[in-house]
């Protein structure tokens, strides 16, 4: 008699060939809704599934994980950020946790320079203009936004995505500088002509234009914060791809409004999915670009972190060490 296969319960609607593929190895049950489980129904999950695959919109806190079922023995998050998973209370009750690393760096690295030229250029700002209409035409002032080659670009964060963010702005004409726990390797600075500073305020007081792209950890909580934030001179913009608590948003808000910054390009948020007004207000205004939360949204990157999902969960259940798998020291 062959081996029964594991329960995998799937929080969130998955692209077409990864359900399909779970499908044929796992005895695999979806969420054909699409709408985000409540924590009533996440419980009823981890009570009764071996493995269980959530995203970002779902809290897999220590009360929930407290009760899980005897049989849940592995966590395989669909996406590479687990800071809405308690890895040390999986751990400490016996359950893995993996992620997907390494496949959403292309795309996130794509939206986040489309970012920086969207804000500097006001293309959103533009093409919202002919939409309302009518369009006066064209004029020598008008709708003038500000030039990209030259301009210097602090990085918060040098891994995988701010190192191909920097490949990105350096064909742009942008000079690299970067904010990290410790300095690359003298290779990779050298490739992208980067400039390691130790002391992010004063990263920030020498740059025009600043991409957020670190991991949200308890030690990045408001790394950005009002303090810091004044270090930058008013012609500076900010593009945040990475997580929303990284930034003091009601900080940054503040400082748009009265003119202290000159525009933000925004993919997350600090309370998403709850939008602020104001920023709502200051996007009408031309003052932010605001989007929901895509930086990784392709079809190429979505189904290559299904992919991951499943290799991480078939290894397992192998009785293997699961590639992506994430420890506590790794946060």
């Amino acid at each position: 008699m062959g081996k029964t296969a594991p329960l995998v319960i799937v929080t969130r609607k998955l692209p077409e060939p990864v359900e399909a593929r779970m499908r044929e190895l796992f005895d695999a049950r979806f969420n054909e809704t699409d709408a985000p489980m409540t924590q009533g129904q996440l419980a009823e999950a981890i009570r009764t599934a071996d493995v269980l695959v959530p995203t970002i919109t779902d809290r897999i806190d220590a009360h929930l994980i407290a009760q899980a079922g005897e049989s849940l023995k592995l966590i395989a998050n669909f996406g590479n950020g687990v800071d809405h998973i308690d890895v040390t209370s999986a751990l400490r009750r016996g359950v893995t946790v993996t992620n997907t690393p390494g496949v959403l760096t292309e795309d996130t690295a794509d939206m986040t320079m489309g970012l920086i030229v969207a804000v500097s250029r006001r293309l959103v700002e533009g093409a919202g203009v002919l939409v309302a209409g009518p369009w006066a035409g064209w004029t020598p002032t008008w709708m003038l936004g500000r030039r990209i080659t030259g301009k210097r670009l602090g990085i918060v964060g040098m891994g995988r995505i701010g190192q191909a963010l920097a490949r990105r702005a350096k064909a742009f004409g942008l000079s690299i500088a970067y904010h990290n726990r410790r300095p690359v390797a003298p290779a990779i600075e050298q490739e992208l002509g980067a400039t390691f500073y130790d002391s992010l305020d004063q990263m920030l007081a020498r740059v025009d234009i600043v991409s957020v792209n670190c991991p949200q950890t308890p030690a990045t909580f408001h790394l950005l914060s009002a303090r810091r934030l004044k270090h930058l001179h008013s012609g500076a913009i900010i593009v945040n791809t990475a997580r929303g608590d990284i930034i003091d948003q009601n900080a940054l808000v503040r400082m748009l409004e009265a003119g202290e910054l000159a525009g933000a390009g925004l993919d997350v948020f600090e309370h998403e999915p709850a939008i602020s007004p104001r920023l709502l207000k200051l996007a009408e205004n031309g003052k932010v670009t605001l989007l929901p939360h895509m930086g990784s949204a392709t079809i190429e990157g979505r189904i290559d972190m299904g992919e991951k999902v499943i290799i991480n969960v078939k290894t397992f259940m192998d009785g293997h060490r699961p590639p992506d798998r994430v420890l506590p020291s790794m946060l």
